[in-house]
């Protein structure tokens, strides 16, 4: 079988149980792929036979070079930003395929997957609607590193982030799920009401960050708009647009609402994997931490750019919270109130 055959809830989130038995079938899959290229029905035996978690890790090794060889082709890097959004729910609708397909109790998972679809379709549009699939269109900040870093020091850089570790992440974050498809073949049919809470948590989050991408959206329109025309859109003020940058809405509490909630959606998927496994930790944490750096190093960068670029934000930044509200963040109306008051001193001067 290759699913592992446990005891108990725990056993399901160790990783000597769980994964190390099928570390082998990692070296032999590729072999065993080229035997069954020309055979349909061979391929489909070697899927089931093959333990789900390698064949997503194999999966993600694979498109790491491919991402690379686009990336120089094109001179753009942002080809792994146009998967990004779409991935996670592969490997996730590849874990519940595997099970129903294993004829295995799917509920839990059919929940999970819900959540990583609403994610997927949320992320998807949003970064549609910015531009990000069109032809040629690539994140600035790759754009500012490449002037800082010298060419082939760039190109390891591509090899080993960009390409390779951001590949391997996206692979990473949706490991819980496997460990929810080893309890859910254990625990049988049906799913308790803290899964529900779970799923429906997900979801919420989810929610929170499409709000927050379009109040974004809705005020970088109205910017847009103000500087063609010179005329202030209506809900705005033009202090508020002069400023350069939203805090308006959820960004009056969090300079990052959407980051937050994207790092809490997965986060929270690792928290059901522990929450099942009746554990408070386990290995396919690593994949919610490495999302959580790299949202920390990411804005990090991000907020240095801005700053650069209009005045208020290191103002915005002392009184709002990255991702979590602080206490000076929530009180008089957020940073609204704040920087009204600012300005007026700033015009009294």
């Amino acid at each position: 079988m290759s699913l592992p055959t446990v005891q108990t809830l725990v056993d399901c989130a160790d990783f000597s149980k769980t994964v190390s038995p099928y570390i082998p079938q990692f070296y032999d899959l590729p072999g065993q792929i080229l035997q069954n290229l020309s055979s349909l029905q061979g391929l489909k035996d070697l899927y089931l036979s093959t333990n789900p978690l390698i064949t997503a890790f194999s999966l993600s090794l694979f498109l790491a070079p491919v991402f690379l060889i686009a990336a120089e082709i094109n001179r753009n890097y942002s080809q792994v930003d146009r998967f990004w959004s779409l991935l996670p729910t592969i490997y996730n609708a590849h874990y519940v395929i595997w099970a129903h397909t294993n004829g295995l109790p799917t509920e839990r998972m059919d929940s999970m997957l819900a959540f990583s679809t609403i994610w997927s379709a949320r992320l998807t549009y949003n970064y549609w609607r910015k531009g990000g699939y069109n032809i040629g269109s690539e994140d600035y900040r790759w754009e500012i590193l490449r002037k800082h870093i010298p060419g082939p020091l760039f190109f390891v850089f591509d090899v080993l982030f960009i390409s390779t570790a951001q590949s391997v992440l996206l692979f990473s974050v949706s490991m819980p799920s496997y460990i929810l498809l080893i309890t859910s073949k254990m625990a049988g049919e049906g799913i308790s009401t803290l899964d529900i809470v779970f799923s429906q948590g997900l979801v919420g989050a989810v929610l929170v960050a499409a709000i927050a991408d379009q109040q974004q959206w809705n005020y970088q329109n109205a910017k847009q708009e103000y500087r063609k025309s010179a005329k202030v859109p209506e809900k705005y003020s033009q202090e508020e647009l002069d400023r350069g940058f939203n805090t308006k809405g959820l960004w009056a509490y969090s300079r990052h609402p959407n980051f937050a909630a994207e790092q809490t959606g997965w986060v929270g998927l690792y928290l059901w994997s522990c929450y099942v496994t009746k554990t408070y930790y386990n290995w396919s944490g690593v994949g919610a931490i490495g999302y959580l750096i790299l949202f920390q190093a990411s804005t990090w960068f991000t907020e240095l750019v801005t700053a650069g670029k209009y005045p208020q934000y290191a103002e915005y930044q002392k009184k709002v919270g990255m991702f979590i509200p602080g206490p000076l963040s929530a009180l008089s109306g957020g940073f609204d109130a704040k920087a009204a008051a600012m300005l007026e001193d700033e015009k009294k001067k």
